[in-house]
């Protein structure tokens, strides 16, 4: 068993990961308060704005060492969240001052607030599968010499 790069890729993109989602469960249980008015749209765009730029800097700083690695399947099996992140950055809305993708005046209409909330939850599914296959591509990466 040797340790080499692919696999310090895969134990940084674990624990990136982890991070991720951390980052979809407070997005989920953010538009549920908001669903359930338990905190104003101001108060949740506040919260939530400040982790979109480190999600999608996580997300594109492990894939980018997979690049490196080789790790051709990993960075197939994230291209589509990658741009799917960089198309909804580009097409945030207008009005926005800082680095966000939520505005308090619109987040409240029910199609964009479900919306919201189904894409948290896809992005949870995604992250939880990805650490799963993550752990197994370190697995494999220690294995194979």
């Amino acid at each position: 068993m040797s340790f080499n790069f692919p696999a310090c890729t895969y134990i940084v993109a674990m624990i990136s990961d982890a991070f991720l989602i951390f980052f979809s469960i407070f997005h989920v249980i953010a538009f549920d308060e908001l669903k359930t008015d338990s905190k104003n749209p101001i108060d949740q765009c506040n919260s939530l704005n400040p982790l979109v730029i480190p999600e999608y800097l996580l997300h594109f700083i492990f894939n980018f060492l997979f690049l490196f690695a080789g790790q051709w399947f990993s960075i197939a099996v994230n291209i589509p969240l990658m741009a799917y992140h960089i198309n909804k950055y580009r097409n945030r809305p207008i009005g926005m001052s800082g680095f966000g993708l939520y505005d308090p005046t619109s987040i409240m209409n029910a199609d964009k607030l479900s919306k919201y909330q189904r894409e948290g939850w896809i992005k949870l599914a995604f992250y939880l599968f990805s650490f799963f296959f993550y752990l197994y591509g370190m697995i494999r990466a220690l294995i194979t010499v």
